[in-house]
Protein backbone atom coordinates (compact mmCIF):
# COMPACT_ATOMS: atom_id res chain seq x y z
CA UNK A 1 0.00 0.00 0.00
CA UNK A 2 1.43 3.56 -1.04
CA UNK A 3 1.96 6.43 1.50
CA UNK A 4 1.15 9.62 0.91
CA UNK A 5 3.95 11.53 1.66
CA UNK A 6 3.13 13.51 4.62
CA UNK A 7 6.06 16.76 5.72
CA UNK A 8 6.57 17.47 9.40
CA UNK A 9 9.16 20.10 10.84
CA UNK A 10 11.73 16.89 12.01
CA UNK A 11 10.95 15.73 8.17
CA UNK A 12 11.74 19.19 6.65
CA UNK A 13 14.55 19.34 9.03
CA UNK A 14 15.90 16.19 7.72
CA UNK A 15 15.03 16.94 4.58
CA UNK A 16 16.98 20.58 3.92
CA UNK A 17 19.91 18.53 5.63
CA UNK A 18 20.02 15.73 2.99
CA UNK A 19 19.42 18.60 0.12
CA UNK A 20 22.14 20.62 1.48
CA UNK A 21 24.59 17.49 1.60
CA UNK A 22 26.15 19.20 4.89
CA UNK A 23 26.24 18.13 8.54
CA UNK A 24 28.73 20.52 10.12
CA UNK A 25 26.97 22.25 13.41
CA UNK A 26 27.03 25.88 12.01
CA UNK A 27 24.76 24.66 8.92
CA UNK A 28 22.54 22.56 11.34
CA UNK A 29 21.93 25.27 14.01
CA UNK A 30 20.98 27.32 10.85
CA UNK A 31 17.99 25.31 9.67
CA UNK A 32 15.30 26.50 12.05
CA UNK A 33 16.46 30.05 10.80
CA UNK A 34 15.84 29.19 7.18
CA UNK A 35 12.12 27.45 7.35
CA UNK A 36 11.39 30.52 9.46
CA UNK A 37 12.54 33.07 7.20
CA UNK A 38 10.94 30.66 4.10
CA UNK A 39 7.40 30.51 5.94
CA UNK A 40 7.82 34.70 6.15
CA UNK A 41 8.52 34.67 2.57
CA UNK A 42 5.45 32.42 1.15
CA UNK A 43 3.33 34.47 3.73
CA UNK A 44 4.06 37.53 2.22
CA UNK A 45 3.89 36.26 -1.65
CA UNK A 46 0.52 34.42 -1.34
CA UNK A 47 -2.95 35.33 0.42
CA UNK A 48 -4.65 32.01 1.42
CA UNK A 49 -8.15 31.31 2.24
CA UNK A 50 -6.99 28.82 4.69
CA UNK A 51 -5.75 31.38 7.08
CA UNK A 52 -9.30 33.52 6.85
CA UNK A 53 -10.41 33.34 10.50
CA UNK A 54 -13.29 34.95 12.48
CA UNK A 55 -12.88 36.48 15.88
CA UNK A 56 -14.57 37.64 18.07
CA UNK A 57 -14.05 40.20 21.29
CA UNK A 58 -15.32 42.77 23.43
CA UNK A 59 -14.36 46.46 23.07
CA UNK A 60 -14.01 48.11 26.45
CA UNK A 61 -15.96 51.15 27.32
CA UNK A 62 -14.82 54.80 26.57
CA UNK A 63 -11.54 52.75 25.04
CA UNK A 64 -11.32 54.07 21.28
CA UNK A 65 -7.76 51.30 21.01
CA UNK A 66 -8.84 47.49 20.65
CA UNK A 67 -6.19 45.53 20.64
CA UNK A 68 -6.05 42.86 17.39
CA UNK A 69 -5.61 39.34 17.47
CA UNK A 70 -2.30 37.28 18.05
CA UNK A 71 -0.84 36.67 14.48
CA UNK A 72 -2.89 39.11 13.02
CA UNK A 73 -1.92 39.93 9.40
CA UNK A 74 -5.20 41.91 7.49
CA UNK A 75 -8.55 42.42 8.29
CA UNK A 76 -11.08 42.10 5.69
CA UNK A 77 -14.52 43.28 7.47
CA UNK A 78 -15.85 44.05 10.96
CA UNK A 79 -18.97 44.22 12.62
CA UNK A 80 -20.92 45.23 15.73
CA UNK A 81 -23.80 44.31 17.76
CA UNK A 82 -25.89 46.42 19.37
CA UNK A 83 -29.21 45.56 21.26
CA UNK A 84 -29.33 42.44 19.61
CA UNK A 85 -29.13 43.52 16.54
CA UNK A 86 -25.25 43.21 14.31
CA UNK A 87 -24.15 45.89 12.27
CA UNK A 88 -21.25 47.15 10.31
CA UNK A 89 -17.96 48.86 10.92
CA UNK A 90 -16.43 50.91 8.46
CA UNK A 91 -12.97 50.76 7.21
CA UNK A 92 -11.56 54.37 6.90
CA UNK A 93 -8.44 56.24 7.40
CA UNK A 94 -7.21 57.44 10.68
CA UNK A 95 -7.27 61.19 9.55
CA UNK A 96 -11.27 60.44 8.47
CA UNK A 97 -11.62 58.64 12.18
CA UNK A 98 -10.16 61.91 14.05
CA UNK A 99 -12.16 63.90 12.03
CA UNK A 100 -15.70 62.63 12.07
CA UNK A 101 -14.95 62.24 15.98
CA UNK A 102 -12.58 64.90 16.82
CA UNK A 103 -12.78 64.68 20.64
CA UNK A 104 -12.43 60.52 21.95
CA UNK A 105 -13.60 61.11 25.42
CA UNK A 106 -17.41 61.71 23.77
CA UNK A 107 -19.02 58.46 23.20
CA UNK A 108 -21.40 56.49 20.81
CA UNK A 109 -21.75 53.56 18.87
CA UNK A 110 -18.30 53.18 16.68
CA UNK A 111 -19.38 53.15 13.34
CA UNK A 112 -15.70 53.13 11.44
CA UNK A 113 -12.35 51.79 12.60
CA UNK A 114 -9.07 52.02 11.25
CA UNK A 115 -5.76 50.38 11.77
CA UNK A 116 -4.14 52.18 14.44
CA UNK A 117 -0.55 50.27 14.87
CA UNK A 118 0.04 46.85 13.82
CA UNK A 119 -1.14 45.69 17.02
CA UNK A 120 -4.63 47.92 17.36
CA UNK A 121 -7.30 49.23 15.61
CA UNK A 122 -8.97 52.31 16.57
CA UNK A 123 -12.77 52.75 16.36
CA UNK A 124 -14.89 55.70 16.57
CA UNK A 125 -17.13 57.25 17.69
CA UNK A 126 -15.25 55.71 20.93
CA UNK A 127 -17.97 53.31 22.37
CA UNK A 128 -20.39 54.09 24.77
CA UNK A 129 -20.65 50.20 26.23
CA UNK A 130 -18.70 46.92 25.96
CA UNK A 131 -20.01 46.11 22.69
CA UNK A 132 -19.38 42.48 21.34
CA UNK A 133 -17.67 42.92 17.79
CA UNK A 134 -16.68 40.39 15.43
CA UNK A 135 -14.04 40.78 13.48
CA UNK A 136 -13.18 39.05 9.69
CA UNK A 137 -9.31 38.86 9.29
CA UNK A 138 -6.26 36.91 7.74
CA UNK A 139 -3.88 34.99 10.52
CA UNK A 140 -0.18 34.53 10.26
CA UNK A 141 0.02 31.14 10.13
CA UNK A 142 1.34 29.54 13.68
CA UNK A 143 5.04 29.19 12.59
CA UNK A 144 6.73 25.57 12.46
CA UNK A 145 8.62 24.78 15.40
CA UNK A 146 10.00 21.25 17.09
CA UNK A 147 6.56 21.62 19.39
CA UNK A 148 4.24 22.24 16.21
CA UNK A 149 4.99 20.36 13.81
CA UNK A 150 2.52 20.88 10.95
CA UNK A 151 0.89 23.77 9.98
CA UNK A 152 -0.49 25.34 6.13
CA UNK A 153 2.42 24.81 4.77
CA UNK A 154 3.76 21.33 5.80
CA UNK A 155 -0.23 20.60 4.74
CA UNK A 156 -0.80 22.90 1.56
CA UNK A 157 2.42 23.67 0.19
CA UNK A 158 5.64 21.22 1.57
CA UNK A 159 7.57 21.95 -2.13
CA UNK A 160 6.89 25.36 -1.60
CA UNK A 161 8.53 25.47 1.68
CA UNK A 162 11.20 23.00 1.25
CA UNK A 163 12.48 25.08 -1.25
CA UNK A 164 12.34 28.53 0.35
CA UNK A 165 13.98 27.26 2.99
CA UNK A 166 17.06 26.01 0.44
CA UNK A 167 17.16 29.49 -1.13
CA UNK A 168 17.16 30.98 2.53
CA UNK A 169 20.15 28.82 3.54
CA UNK A 170 22.12 30.39 0.30
CA UNK A 171 23.12 33.56 1.63
CA UNK A 172 24.59 31.60 4.28
CA UNK A 173 26.38 29.07 2.45
CA UNK A 174 27.39 31.21 -0.25
CA UNK A 175 28.55 29.99 -4.12
CA UNK A 176 25.77 26.68 -4.28
CA UNK A 177 25.79 25.73 -8.30
CA UNK A 178 22.31 24.55 -7.12
CA UNK A 179 20.41 27.82 -6.77
CA UNK A 180 19.33 28.33 -10.34
CA UNK A 181 17.61 25.13 -9.80
CA UNK A 182 16.16 25.51 -6.10
CA UNK A 183 14.64 29.10 -7.93
CA UNK A 184 13.25 27.55 -10.65
CA UNK A 185 11.65 25.16 -8.39
CA UNK A 186 10.64 27.16 -6.17
CA UNK A 187 8.49 29.97 -8.59
CA UNK A 188 6.86 27.38 -10.48
CA UNK A 189 5.38 26.27 -7.36
CA UNK A 190 4.67 29.44 -6.04
CA UNK A 191 3.46 30.70 -9.46
CA UNK A 192 0.22 27.71 -9.14
CA UNK A 193 -0.15 28.38 -5.36
CA UNK A 194 -0.58 32.21 -6.16
CA UNK A 195 -3.18 30.86 -9.41
CA UNK A 196 -5.11 28.80 -6.61
CA UNK A 197 -5.47 31.79 -4.65
CA UNK A 198 -6.52 34.16 -7.08
CA UNK A 199 -9.20 32.03 -8.23
CA UNK A 200 -10.35 31.14 -4.06
CA UNK A 201 -10.51 34.51 -3.54
CA UNK A 202 -12.42 35.51 -6.85
CA UNK A 203 -15.08 32.51 -6.08
CA UNK A 204 -15.29 33.62 -2.37
CA UNK A 205 -16.25 37.92 -4.07
CA UNK A 206 -18.57 36.23 -6.70
CA UNK A 207 -20.36 34.62 -3.60
CA UNK A 208 -20.31 37.50 -1.57
CA UNK A 209 -21.57 39.56 -4.43
CA UNK A 210 -24.46 37.27 -5.02
CA UNK A 211 -25.56 36.69 -1.42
Amino acid sequence: MTVAYAMTYDSLVLDIQQYLERTDDATLERIPTFIGLAEQVIASQIKFLGNLTVGNATMTAANPVIDKPARWHKTVSMNITVAGKRYPVLLRKYEYLREYWPDPTQTGVPKFYCDYDYTHWFVAPTPTLAYNFEVLYYERVQPLSSANQTNWFTVYAPQALLYGSLLQAMPFLKNDERLPMWQAQYDAIIQTLMAEDKLRIADRQAIAADS
